[in-house]
């Protein structure tokens, strides 16, 4: 049993060391023994397949990062649900109610994104088919 503080932490610096050296010798012998080929079309970046088209520097829309926000949004609110199973037997009723209005808050988000139009895909703009029966 180590008894002193380097003897403790020796083997953690052996492994650190160890992970290093395999890791740079790795990458050295890639770039040692790989083949350096180059041409235009290992240069172009791959999409799926097909010949890539237009400019990288597209504009994505607004509803793209909208729709990823919100998933992201209400996934990470799915990952609470987890610890709330683990302790829910300690803590009884009270878990039950505090899960069900988190429940009650999240689908009300949800809900409110929804009648935004934040996950139409349909039209360009959000409400755009109200704004024109109104005009008419």
């Amino acid at each position: 049993m180590p008894t002193t503080y380097p003897e403790t932490y020796f083997p953690v610096l052996v492994q650190t060391v160890l992970a290093v050296l395999v890791a740079a010798a790795l990458i050295t012998l890639s770039f040692v023994l790989g083949k350096r080929v180059k041409n235009r079309v290992k240069d172009s970046p791959y999409e799926c397949g097909m010949a890539p088209t237009g400019s990288a520097r597209e504009r994505f829309s607004v509803k793209f990062y909208l729709v990823a926000i919100v998933f992201i949004l209400f996934d990470i609110e799915a990952v609470f649900l987890y610890p709330w199973a683990v302790v829910y037997r300690e803590l009884k009723m009270f878990a039950f109610f505090e899960m069900l209005l988190f429940i009650v808050l999240v689908v009300c988000g949800f809900f409110y994104v929804w009648k935004k139009g934040a996950l139409d895909w349909s039209s360009e703009v959000p409400g755009a088919e109200s704004r024109r029966t109104h005009n008419s």
